[in-house]
């Protein structure tokens, strides 16, 4: 568990999992910028089996707000194989949950937990060019915009730009 001012990071239970499912795969709350693909539920129960979504080079965490209420989920994993460092991917279950600086707070812990326990200089947000919201999420988290990848992904029927925000752990000291 790490522990925020404002929310909570965990690991996902097993008694998380029907709400989890329920949550991840409605499309109504992934807004207009969330990849769009689902998971089978016993693809989502076989993967938790497997590793609880936790492992050494990637790792799923949910966001409760400080009634213990799950508001989102957080998750990093490797950019690509042949480069060093993580990307962070992450989404609430509803616009009632948004601007209230959970997704902030839990992007700067988990990226401070990542700095301190691995060996990694590089965390990196790819957020499409539109999404204001995880821009200033990127920005409030100490985030600096680097470059533009074109029409490198596919979403709801066509091509997009999407924008590469990194915090390099060398030049934050």
């Amino acid at each position: 568990m790490i522990k925020g001012e404002r929310l909570t990071l965990r690991l996902v239970r097993e008694t998380d999992l029907n709400n989890l499912y329920e949550a991840m795969s409605n499309l109504d709350t992934r807004g207009d910028y969330f990849p769009l693909g689902l998971m089978s539920e016993s693809k989502l129960r076989s993967r938790f089996a497997e590793s609880g979504f936790w492992g050494q080079e990637e790792g799923m965490l949910l966001i409760e707000d400080p009634d213990g209420q799950v508001v989102g989920e957080i998750e990093f994993f490797p950019i690509t194989s042949y480069l060093s460092g993580y990307e962070l991917s992450y989404q609430l279950f509803g616009d009632q949950f948004a601007g209230k600086g959970y997704t902030t707070e839990a992007v700067r812990i988990l990226t401070q937990y990542l700095l301190g326990r691995k060996r990694v200089n590089r965390i990196q947000l790819n957020i499409h060019p539109g999404n204001s919201a995880s821009k200033r999420v990127a920005e409030k988290a100490g985030y600096e915009f680097e470059s533009i990848m074109k029409q490198c992904w596919y979403h709801q029927g066509q091509f997009h730009d999407l924008e590469i925000w990194s915090y390099i752990r060398s030049s934050q000291s």
